[in-house]
């Protein structure tokens, strides 16, 4: 036997095997589309989902659609209803809203106390993602403005992006994996409530001025003043989802 074939022999590995990463990549992009498709509107809560339209339309076999319904599943964007396949689910609940914002409070404050520990370094990230979340504000302002109607999604999904990076700027500084793990874990439920509030009404002005107290708060170095902001924000946000319901 010569080095290759003992390689071969010794990895368990055919020469032939096509590689796992690109099935991978497949599943992750079909997962996206599809996560998109939830949180653009146009698949209204309630509605089914089949396995072998969306292969269609995405232009590929049902294996990769059917992983990512699996995975959509646990994130409780989707649920599985028995011989029908797939279905969206209903918006948050009231209780369902309050609980998640709850846990939002605990694993983000936890973040902010571990996160002064690195202020020197946070602030300046912090301030870039907060520039981000007021220029992706006024454009939605603008947009708002122009046309009288409340912008959708696609406008407002940069908007989103910066708004969590904002709050992802100070997880990564928190300096835990797992803690970072759990708060991604629900952005998925966060996309969800931001379904659920009612879009005409957005809490723009309120939310940038929220983020703002909060850099100033770690740029104050007083280590609990940022840990207040964040309880501050956290409870405004509950108060608003509250009232758009």
């Amino acid at each position: 036997m010569n080095r290759s074939d003992a390689s071969r022999e010794g990895t368990g590995r055919s020469p032939n095997r096509a590689p796992v990463v690109p099935r991978r990549a497949l599943r992750d992009g079909v997962y996206d589309a599809i996560l998109e498709k939830l949180l653009d509107g146009s698949t209204p809560p309630g509605s089914s989902m089949s396995i072998d339209s969306l292969a269609r339309e995405l232009g590929v076999s049902p294996t990769p659609v059917r992983e990512a319904l699996v995975q959509l599943e646990n994130t409780g964007l989707v649920s599985r209803v028995a011989l029908k396949g797939y279905r969206v689910a209903e918006p948050l609940s009231p209780g369902q809203m309050a609980e998640l914002l709850d846990a939002r409070t605990v694993l983000e404050v936890a973040a902010v106390e571990r996160a002064v520990a690195h202020t020197d370094d946070l602030v300046p990230e912090l301030r870039a993602a907060h520039a981000q979340h007021v220029l992706s504000a006024h454009r939605v302002r603008k947009l708002r403005g122009e046309g009288g109607q409340p912008p959708d999604y696609a406008d407002l999904r940069e908007y989103f992006t910066a708004d969590w990076e904002f709050h992802l700027t100070i997880i990564r500084a928190a300096d835990n994996g797992f803690l970072l793990q759990l708060v991604e874990s629900l952005s998925a439920h966060v996309h969800r409530l931001r379904q659920t509030v009612d879009h005409g009404d957005m809490d723009l002005d309120e939310a940038v001025s929220e983020h703002a107290a909060i850099l100033a708060a770690f740029e104050s170095g007083d280590p609990q003043r940022p840990v207040e902001a964040m309880r501050a924000h956290m409870s405004a946000l509950a108060r608003r989802a509250a009232v758009d319901l």
